[in-house]
């Protein structure tokens, strides 16, 4: 075999081993394009959904209450951070929610010029959550409404007493029941707000 015979073979392995790099080399150029570009459109398809989310809620009760405070304290320019204690208004809203949920109420029943209601707490959290939720709002229901609630507790269980002395309010009262009488009024949000910005609304009982 001649030498240029033997060297034909070898240009034709060349040949083909560079098509062979030079398309393995776009493909993977390709595809690093095609990651690059999906990428980017997963990212402006996020950004797209944050921005045009149809939702309000940022999740449950406590937590959205959490957040909307956030936002207004940041759109507040004088806005005290070294003040801000947002762990004492998460500590209330969890009061607030054991006193909804954690609790048996065992009867309603009209008394003279309004309503007796006793209930008990279920487990020891709820218990103590309604120690401090009671301690503050009687006295903020006789303020914004001029009724009267007295609470009384003996071995876990607890009465309370809601009267008025306009007749006109006694259905109200009845209707409102235990869970009513404890969410009416507007003062739960100003106590919300304060709380978050650092004082105490209920430290003087």
């Amino acid at each position: 075999m001649t030498t240029q015979s033997k060297i034909a073979p070898l240009l034709i392995l060349l040949s083909l081993s560079l098509n062979s790099f030079s398309f393995a080399s776009h493909a993977e150029s390709h595809s690093q394009e095609n990651q690059s570009h999906q990428n980017h459109s997963q990212n402006h398809h996020h950004q797209m959904q944050m921005a045009k989310s149809p939702l309000t809620e940022a999740g449950n009760d406590v937590f959205g209450t959490i957040q909307e405070v956030i936002a207004k304290l940041n759109a507040d320019p004088n806005t005290d951070w070294n003040k801000v204690n947002i762990e004492a208004l998460r500590s209330h809203l969890v009061d607030m929610y054991e006193m909804t949920i954690n609790v048996n109420i065992i009867s309603q029943k009209p008394v003279k010029n309004g309503l007796r209601v006793k209930m008990q707490a279920i487990g020891n959290r709820a218990s103590a959550a309604l120690k401090r939720v009671f301690s503050a709002h009687p006295m903020m229901l006789e303020q914004e409404t001029g009724w009267k609630m007295s609470v009384e507790m003996n071995n876990n269980e607890y009465t309370l007493t809601i009267t008025s002395n306009k007749l006109e309010d006694v259905d109200k009262i009845r209707g409102l029941g235990y869970i009513g009488l404890m969410a009416y009024g507007n003062h739960h949000q100003p106590h919300h707000w304060s709380m978050a910005k650092g004082s105490n609304p209920h430290s003087h009982h």
